[in-house]
């Protein structure tokens, strides 16, 4: 779940959207890795995308 709480953190402190190599590149972990939390985020409607392939926490 480390990899989970990353991304969700990262979400939570960014103040405008990202894709997924900005948050592998700021958190540290492996694209493929960031792309399956994001998946899971995405699924439990957690972050929404304002445009294509960026992300941003659901308001």
């Amino acid at each position: 779940m480390e990899s989970y709480d990353a991304v969700l953190a990262f979400f939570e402190k960014a103040d405008e959207p990202a894709n997924a190599g900005k948050v592998a590149e700021s958190t540290g972990l492996d694209k493929k890795e960031v792309n399956k939390v994001m998946t899971k985020l995405k699924k439990e409607e957690k972050i929404v995308s304002p445009k294509r392939c960026y992300w941003e926490l659901k308001k």
